[in-house]
């Protein structure tokens, strides 16, 4: 029953579909009717009413009769097969298919695409195969020649896609003026783009620009180096090195003594130059980048050396190009570094030397006796002359010269009492920049653009925040920043060398403060001197600092963390250190302690009393025997007790007064 049904189904299927041929090809001759819709529609009622009338009826019904008339199918002729191929929708095809009894419509397509991708997949592994037996065949090419086959590809990528080369869109002049823009890391990707781009980022210019950006070779010229970019790394390499030696204390250390200079007065450094005062009146002067050369003996003027007793050196400054050192009567006497020896200039002001300054960068010394100021100057032929001589209402206590005018009129800031001025040798008179009755100025440093005091309060302006440091700008002469809030009096400032916004100084109590002058607050605080801090400098990522106690530490700013710390005997009275070098000063407080007789014999007896300066090296070749001490150096074969050659011949002996001390 149901395969009879089933049958009965199919023919009536078979018809509509014959049907709806008819109409589909005879559809464009009625006008009248919409062209394929009303067939549709039809034929999609009839298909559902003989689904549910199935099990009623067996025979099909009649169809209906074609819109067409018999004259025009007989126009068709024998184009209807045609017809009926070419313009049938494609689910009538299907459908007969379905009829004719296929298990997919889809096959002959199918197997249409398998063949064309076999015979696709056939004709590329032949290609291959030819290619293969080709470059076995040829003998194997240089890299040379593969680099330039790359290059001839990337000129014609160029040319064909309009790829924006430097080299080829603009001149060499204006894409090494874009190129300057770069730094190492973005010059290094730009290497790897393509030959002509690599000869760019590797132009020895714009490796010389940066290494003189950087701070190296700033006296240099861009020949005086083959390759400037092996020279930026190898000074990178070296100033990492530097800086681990720093943090682990690798390094040497020497000690620069003068025997007969008796109690070390004062020291100064710059660069590779030391100089040193003695009670005795002799000026010391090292240069630490040439140990081989005996330290230079500066002679001093014949009205001190006369003097009986001779006055004892009270200040001493230096720096790339002359020393200069002041006396206990008032002389002052000024060396060339080069040539040492006799003074290149001499003059006396009446009373003692309360400071004395010189410019870290020009031959300018200012120097103050009580209230009475004097300024001189060398001009371009080394002939020195007096700018400008002023007086002040109460004693200098401070003095400092601005740095980096060189072509400007020099200018020195004062600090007098409770007052702060600015001496212009263009001006008639100082120009007061800071005065408050009862609170006295107690340390004082400059930079290039802002000079920056300390200042004691006292009474009731105790609790409005205890001492303050005031920051006054030197072109305005306004203020500019007010930081810290201690109980203790500021003891040292350092604005020279510090970074850029940032202020370093040390308090009586017993801490090294930071602050940033942009915000006005406190970026770090560090407590380790118990006696007070005496002096302290800073750079990037370091603080170095001087106590009362003479512990001099180290300390790295970032952590706020003590790297180490190194002790001897007396204050720390001066602190200066550069890249690879520190030079440190123990100065003692009593210049004439008891049983320090400069006319004993054994002159290590009292080494104690003397101070001490000490010079720490941490660049690469510091480990190198000529930087080792005198005494890891020493034979043993002398007895005497200069230069801690102890004499070892009765090893068991105990030499009273031999033993060296700090």
């Amino acid at each position: 029953m149901a395969n009879d049904e089933l049958a009965a189904f199919r023919e009536r299927w078979k018809r509509e579909l014959k049907t709806n041929k008819d109409q589909l090809v005879c559809a464009p001759s009625l006008p009248c009717d919409v062209p394929g819709q009303s067939g549709h529609k039809d034929l999609k009622n009839r298909y559902f009413e003989d689904l549910n009338n199935l099990n009623e009826t067996h025979s099909p019904s009649k169809p209906e009769e074609s819109c067409c008339t018999e004259d025009e199918e007989g126009d068709t002729g024998g184009g209807k097969a045609a017809a009926e191929t070419e313009d049938q929708p494609e689910y009538v095809s299907i459908a007969c298919s379905l009829l004719d009894g296929r298990t997919s419509p889809l096959l002959d397509r199918i197997q249409e695409e398998r063949t064309r991708r076999k015979r696709q997949y056939h004709n590329m592994t032949d290609v291959c195969r030819a290619s293969l037996q080709q470059q076995q065949q040829q003998p194997q090419r240089k890299i040379k020649k593969d680099e330039e086959l790359l290059d001839q590809l990337i000129q014609d990528l160029n040319e064909v896609n309009d790829i924006p080369f430097f080299d080829v869109e603009l001149p060499y002049e204006l894409a090494l003026k874009i190129f300057q823009y770069l730094n190492c890391t973005e010059l290094g990707r730009c290497a790897q783009v393509s030959r002509a781009w690599r000869v760019l980022a590797e132009d020895s210019v714009l490796w010389f620009r940066m290494c003189t950006r950087e701070g190296y070779h700033q006296d240099a010229s861009v020949s005086d180096s083959p390759c400037w970019k092996s020279t930026l790394r190898d000074r990178r390499n070296s100033a990492k090195t530097v800086r681990s030696n720093w943090k682990n204390r690798v390094g040497s250390i020497s000690q620069l003594q003068f025997e007969l200079g008796k109690v070390l007065c004062d020291v100064s450094s710059c660069d590779n130059f030391v100089l040193a005062g003695y009670t005795s009146g002799d000026v010391r002067l090292w240069d630490t980048l040439h140990w081989d050369s005996a330290a230079s003996y500066l002679k001093i003027n014949s009205l001190t050396a006369n003097s009986d007793p001779r006055p004892y050196v009270s200040h001493v400054q230096v720096n790339s190009t002359v020393a200069a050192a002041a006396y206990e009567d008032g002389c002052v006497d000024v060396w060339s570094t080069e040539t040492g020896g006799e003074p290149i200039h001499h003059y006396q002001i009446p009373g003692r030397i309360q400071a004395l300054a010189l410019s870290p960068d020009s031959p300018i010394l200012c120097s103050a006796a009580g209230p009475d100021i004097r300024l001189d100057r060398a001009d371009d032929h080394g002939y020195w002359r007096t700018l400008c001589q002023a007086r002040l209402p109460k004693t200098v206590e401070s003095l400092v010269l601005v740095p980096g005018r060189e072509q400007q009129s020099s200018l020195a800031a004062l600090a007098a009492g409770e007052a702060v001025y600015l001496l212009d040798p263009r001006e008639e008179e100082p120009r007061t920049l800071h005065s408050v009755y009862g609170h006295p100025v107690t340390c004082l440093d400059t930079s290039d653009s802002h000079v920056a005091f300390g200042v004691k309060r006292t009474g009731w302006a105790m609790h409005d925040g205890g001492n303050k440091i005031h920051v006054c700008s030197l072109e305005t002469g306004k203020p500019v920043a007010c930081v810290g809030d201690s109980v203790g009096d500021f003891t040292c400032i350092n604005l020279r060398d510090s970074p850029p916004h940032l202020l370093v100084c040390g308090n009586k109590d017993r801490r090294v403060r930071v602050f940033d002058l942009r915000a006005g607050s406190s970026v770090a605080s560090l407590y380790a001197h118990h006696l007070g801090v005496t002096s302290v400098q800073a750079d990037d990522w370091k603080i170095v600092s001087g106590g009362g106690e003479g512990l001099v530490c180290v300390w790295e700013m970032r952590m706020g963390a003590k790297l180490w710390e190194m002790h001897n005997r007396h204050p720390v009275r001066h602190v200066h250190f550069n890249t690879s070098t520190l030079v440190t000063a123990n100065i003692p407080d009593d210049k004439s302690p008891r049983g320090a007789c400069i006319t004993d014999d054994d002159l290590t007896a009292h080494r104690r009393h003397r101070g001490v300066i000490c010079h720490y090296d941490f660049s690469e070749d510091a480990l190198s025997q000529d930087h080792i001490l005198p005494i890891c150096r020493s034979d043993y074969t002398e007895s005497t007790g200069y230069n801690y050659n102890i004499g070892l011949a009765v090893p068991y002996d105990r030499l009273s007064g031999s033993h060296p001390s700090h």
